[in-house]
């Protein structure tokens, strides 16, 4: 059973016979002596996808739901669903895109290395490595005398996310980027 303070985005708990999500977390940590830090918790219903707030005490406890973690493979879109295959039992999982619109945008066909959690024979969410390898489509032209740590510029990757890169990389580059915060990592 997960404290309210473990708690991170994407986890998936039981709240009244319901299985939730946790999309959102804000901490509120009060000056006064003696008070108690808050997290207002957002959730997102798993199957009727409605969404559902409540603030929690640090040490709440939260009913943890078990869910099965299975390496998947992207395969294609299909309408308003996101189709996977499971790489071990070769079965097909059917996912609404809304669900998984944040990690979306880092997934290209054929893709590897996800993981699907399943409960109930359902998958609820994918999880994505930490981070991805791009190249560099478009940027300005980097400047000879440019330093590897001082400024950045903006950068369009081949997934059309756009982020800060340092000055020196030019298009056609590889580059690692945090797929959560969605920064620079490092030359790939």
């Amino acid at each position: 059973m997960p404290r309210a303070c473990d708690l991170k985005k994407g986890n998936v708990v039981e709240i009244n016979n319901e299985i939730y999500m946790v999309k959102n977390i804000d901490v509120k940590t009060p000056s006064a002596r003696g008070a108690v830090t808050l997290y207002k918790v957002r959730f997102a219903n798993v199957k009727t996808k409605q969404k559902y707030e409540e603030s929690y005490k640090g040490n709440d406890m939260l009913n943890d739901v078990t869910l099965e973690k299975k390496p998947i493979q992207y395969l294609y879109p299909d309408g308003n669903l996101q189709v996977f295959m499971d790489t071990v039992e070769y079965g097909q999982y059917e996912i609404d895109s809304e669900a998984i619109e944040d990690e979306l945008v880092w997934i290209s066909e054929g893709m590897e290395g996800l993981v699907g959690l399943v409960v109930d024979g359902i998958m609820i969410a994918i999880e994505i490595p930490a981070s991805l390898a791009f190249e560099v489509v478009e940027t300005v032209p980097g400047m000879k005398s440019a330093s590897a740590s001082a400024r950045t510029k903006t950068a369009k990757l081949s997934n059309g996310i756009e982020i800060q890169i340092p000055e020196y990389l030019e298009a056609g580059e590889m580059v690692k980027v945090n797929t959560e915060t969605r920064k620079f990592i490092s030359k790939a």
